[in-house]
């Protein structure tokens, strides 16, 4: 069973950044790994993933405020956030993504809140 903790969640103000982790019990240097958040009432989206070769996709409405990186020697995903705003408030989940016989596995979600 794979396991993904994520952490680094809490209050920010509008303009303010946060770094997200993720640490996966798992190895992480195969797969795909990507970041979805859920707002109250809402679906969960796509924020952000990275591919084992480093390259990366974002969601529309965070493109060019988040990055997102990997360190596969610490089995470790981050989310780096900046100029964040109150609608990015949301709990944040992180995801390794399917790859031949294994299944997606997702962590249990660190909330974000933007407020002044």
């Amino acid at each position: 069973q794979v396991q993904l903790a994520e952490s680094g969640g809490g209050l920010v103000q509008p303009g303010g950044s946060l770094r997200l982790s993720c640490v996966v019990s798992g190895r992480i240097s195969f797969y795909t790994m990507a970041w979805y958040r859920q707002a109250p009432g809402k679906q969960r989206d796509f924020v952000a993933s990275i591919n084992r070769d480093s390259s990366t996709n974002y969601g529309g409405s965070v493109e060019g405020r988040f990055t997102i990186s990997r360190d596969n020697a610490k089995n470790t995903v981050y989310l780096k956030m900046n100029d964040l705003k109150p609608e990015d408030t949301a709990v944040y989940y992180c995801k390794r993504s399917r790859f031949l016989s294994s299944p997606d596995y997702w962590g249990q979600g660190t909330q974000v809140t933007v407020s002044s």
